[in-house]
């Protein structure tokens, strides 16, 4: 037993008073899921430490003959037996801007190469309750990704959800990541500067690395954060990762900054929860995931708000999920709930992948819910008829076989939709700049480049690229986006002008 003595100030006089803490014990340690008897007034939460040692075990189920906790690191040395003394601080992860740039666990420890990193941080609770109605502001306000295909056709807004949903290896943690790399070019004002959180879950340690080396090799990790919970890792931590995240994320939308979190991916998240709920003897519910599964996903996506003025924070925290379906079907349970929790999602299918079409962004099942009020005027002026173009296009696909055979009129539309799929298409990890999305859509929607071979459209956009700002024409160009309006005849010069170059 253990006695605390403590003074509690009254009205009129100090009171003494006596409190009785009797440490518990481990009865039965299974997986990392200790069963401790002989503990009262538990908080579900709560932190638990191991008499003696420096480990620490998290409260996960309250119950009638005992509690159950998670330990949280050193399983291989508690043993049955061992005493648990209880902390009184639910679980908290460490925040401050001292964590960009650097590879952290959910405990905030760097796991990259200078592990003997040391900073000065703030504790804030991973679960709280998300915002309420009052203090949220309409999304309107784009978060541009650089990728064509989703600033002109599914713009994203900065205190959106947009879920990024594919099979495997169609390119979803492309697009999280291309979006991270664009925002460099912004982060030097302060009005647009984002903050990129990157939430790796149950992966392999080499992509952990090899996305670290890209972004330093792109000069994007300063401004981004990378947090970890590998396969190797427990499911306790892959767990709690996310919410650690978004914990992050908070922080930096409360000091005025945007913020951007890619949860990569809660397909492996939900499977982790699974894995644990059944170790603590959980009933199972549909496809052997626990009841509250939907409420796991919720209280962490309805974080993502946009603050009002009223707030005195003006921050956003932008939210990226990424989930895994199995042969594109959208319709299994953990796809369903995370669409029915997000505003919009952009699909990735794998023929389009296998076709050469990257991204493979499917415009018909992919959609935002915010529409173009998150869009900027001049993108939203230009590609308003581009998405029913590419739906017609759908449609009619299917007569190409019949070649020659068809009606004039039905070949011009196939041409044209070939020339809009064509133009969409982007390499890997080279996200674009909002004056040269404008200016190839622009070609594209105003059929300028109906003349033009396909294979010549790459080389039209390289082109694109190539221009300096410092030409008259150009810079025209880039005024006219800064002030949300455009000039048909400048653009069709700067178009025309390019392709004489090809």
């Amino acid at each position: 037993m253990i006695f605390n003595l403590r003074l509690y100030k009254g009205w009129d006089a100090y009171i003494e008073k006596v409190e009785l803490t009797i440490p518990g014990l481990i009865k039965t340690l299974i997986d990392g899921i200790a069963f401790i008897s002989n503990m009262e007034n538990v908080l579900m939460g709560e932190i638990l430490q191991v008499a003696g040692l420096d480990i620490k075990a998290i409260v996960i189920n309250i119950e009638e003959e005992g509690i159950k906790a998670i330990i949280l690191k050193g399983e291989d040395i508690v043993k049955p037996g061992f005493k648990l003394i209880r902390t009184k601080e639910l679980f908290k992860f460490p925040v401050t801007t001292q964590l960009l740039g650097r590879v952290v666990n959910a405990y905030g420890e760097p796991i990259d190469s200078n592990r003997s990193f040391k900073y000065s941080y703030l504790k804030r609770k991973v679960e709280i309750k998300a915002p309420g109605i009052i203090s949220r502001y309409k999304v309107n306000e784009p978060l541009q990704t650089g990728i064509k295909a989703v600033d002109g056709l599914i713009p994203i807004g900065r205190g959106q959800r947009e879920l990024i949903i594919g099979d495997k290896s169609t390119g979803k943690t492309t697009i999280g990541v291309d979006t991270i790399l664009n925002q460099r070019n912004n982060n030097w004002i302060p009005a647009t500067h984002v903050h990129c959180i990157y939430v790796s879950i149950g992966q392999r340690r080499a992509n952990v690395a090899k996305l670290a080396h890209l972004l330093r090799k792109k000069d994007a990790m300063s401004y981004s954060v990378i947090l970890a919970a590998t396969a190797s890792e427990s499911c306790a931590l892959q767990y709690l990762i996310p919410y650690c995240a978004t914990t992050l994320g908070e922080y930096l939308m409360t000091r005025g900054a945007g913020s951007l979190v890619i949860y990569d991916d809660l397909s492996k998240h939900a499977v982790a929860y699974r894995q644990l709920s059944l170790l603590l003897r959980r009933f199972p519910s549909r496809e052997a995931y626990p009841a509250d599964v939907f409420y796991l996903h919720s209280r962490l996506l309805e974080r993502s708000t946009k603050f009002n003025d009223l707030t005195n924070y003006g921050g956003s925290l932008t939210s990226l999920p990424v989930i895994e379906t199995q042969l594109g079907d959208v319709s299994a349970y953990i796809p369903t709930n995370v669409i029915s929790i997000t505003d919009g999602q952009i699909f990735l299918e794998s023929q389009l992948f296998n076709k050469g079409i990257r991204p493979a962004v499917n415009t018909g099942l992919s959609v935002s819910r915010i529409g173009s009020a998150a869009q900027n005027k001049i993108m939203k002026a230009i590609s308003g008829p581009l998405k029913l173009e590419l739906a017609q296009y759908r449609e009619m696909q299917s007569l190409e076989q019949f070649g020659e055979n068809l009606e004039e009129a039905t070949k011009k539309l196939l041409r044209r939709g070939k020339i809009l799929t064509e133009l969409l298409i982007q390499p890997q990890s080279r996200p674009i700049s909002l004056d040269n999305e404008v200016v190839m859509l622009y070609a594209g929607v105003k059929n300028l480049l109906r003349n033009i071979n396909l294979n010549l459209i790459s080389v039209f956009e390289k082109k694109l690229l190539e221009v300096r700002k410092n030409s008259n024409l150009y810079y025209s160009i880039l005024k006219s986006i800064e002030l949300n309006y455009y000039s048909s005849i400048s653009l069709d010069l700067l178009v025309l002008k390019l392709l004489l170059t090809i």
